[in-house]
């Protein structure tokens, strides 16, 4: 697995980044790794995060139940990626799960089913379904359409593929300086079949002060 959490979190305020702030009395990041630990979750080989360099030491000084590689992020979510990429043991087809560092609470049942999807499909994702109507409009705002929401995901983590695969995809997208939100859009651009499985909305990120507030242990 795959956790980039090399970003400063400056939505969430107080200075320190969002992923190392206190979380039921641990950094958020070391929380939502934990989550991945727990009983009936799928097994995890290892875990790569990128980290902002002020935070390299800290990181390197958990102890997890297995190997866990830290490297430093890099300038965009990205780029994170890509250095936590390439930490990890040279295995083509292992599964390799990339998710937030700020969503605590991956969702057991989705996961499984991820993972099995992938036998079948070049990457996979969790996305949660539009429960809103949705309207296309132009540039000024007037509205040219109403979409079928049940068409509609958003797009959530973890979002997996095989390591070659991610690795041809990210090298790929670093030749031609293509950037993208999430990871599984690197696929896409490459023409690689990317199935989506339906995720609750309690797999939510950590984004503004009142997700903190209304989520937070304790």
């Amino acid at each position: 697995m795959i956790i980039p959490a090399g970003g400063r979190g400056l939505r969430m305020g107080g200075g320190l980044p969002k992923q190392f702030r206190d979380w039921g009395g641990r950094p958020l990041l070391q929380a939502t790794v934990e989550a991945f630990l727990a009983p009936g979750m799928p097994h995890l080989a290892g875990i790569a995060l990128a980290v902002p360099e002020s935070h390299l030491e800290e990181t390197r000084s958990w102890s997890f139940s297995v190997p866990c590689w830290v490297v430093p992020g890099g300038d965009t979510r990205q780029a994170s990626v890509w250095a936590a990429l390439r930490a990890l043991p040279d295995q083509p087809l292992a599964p390799v799960m990339i998710h937030d560092a700020v969503r605590p609470f991956p969702p057991a049942a989705p996961l499984w089913e991820a993972l099995d999807a992938l036998n079948q499909f070049d990457g996979v994702l969790l996305g949660e379904p539009s429960t809103d109507t949705l309207k296309r409009v132009d540039e000024n705002g007037r509205v040219l359409g109403t979409e079928p929401r049940e068409a509609f995901f958003r797009a959530q983590t973890p979002q997996i593929a095989r390591l070659g695969t991610w690795l041809n995809a990210f090298r790929a997208a670093d030749a031609s300086g293509f950037n993208a939100t999430d990871d599984v859009a690197l696929l896409e651009r490459l023409g690689l079949a990317v199935k989506l499985i339906p995720s609750p909305s309690s797999n939510l990120k950590l984004t503004t002060p009142e997700d903190w507030e209304r989520t937070r242990p304790g």
